[in-house]
């Protein structure tokens, strides 16, 4: 069983001879996930450098997992073990806690708010295809404030989420809606 004070996010894993032999052989039927984790491994980045390869998973379950196996093994941490590691809360959860740091929905103007609309309809459609989420994209063209806009956004990140790539550029895209949202 790993070792339950361990702060991935801030620990330097590398991969043992086992990880190597796993990545050769795929003996262990790792998941596709785990599997790219340990693929990830480098010896050189930081839990918290490899997380945005599996954002909205499982980070710890997945460390806790390679370790149990034998396939990766800490080299270095960059800072001491919290003392109680918060779980990781569901996509639409956090979502609802990364528009804390937006100014107030009521100081957007009526353009910024249809570029919020306008560009959350057009990463979904390009994520997903045209017409694929549509009640995803109703929600969000039936949204007259920011407020309401901001009320879709959890669904927005939930379904984006959901498909690989939606999941990998989900940083960079809410980087770009929270300047007009």
């Amino acid at each position: 069983m790993a070792d339950a004070s361990i702060d991935h996010r801030h620990t330097i894993y590398a991969k043992t001879a086992s990880g190597q032999q796993e990545i050769q052989t795929r003996s262990l039927g790792l998941a596709p996930l785990v599997r790219r984790l340990l693929l990830l491994v480098d010896g050189q980045r930081s839990g918290k450098d490899l997380e945005v390869f599996v954002a909205g998973h499982d980070l710890a379950g997945m460390f806790d997992e390679l370790i149990a196996h034998g396939c990766i093994e800490p080299k270095a941490t960059a800072r001491p073990a919290p003392a109680a590691p918060a779980a990781p809360k569901p996509p639409a959860e956090a979502a609802a806690d990364d528009l804390e740091d937006l100014p107030p929905a009521d100081t957007r103007s009526a353009k910024e708010l249809d570029m919020a609309r306008n560009f959350m309809t057009n990463t979904v459609n390009s994520i997903f295809g045209h017409h694929n989420r549509i009640s995803l994209l109703e929600s969000i063209h039936a949204c007259r404030t920011s407020e309401q806009l901001r009320q879709v956004y959890p669904h927005w990140v939930e379904t984006l989420s959901g498909s690989a790539i939606g999941l990998k550029r989900l940083p960079e895209l809410r980087e770009k809606l929270f300047v007009v949202l």
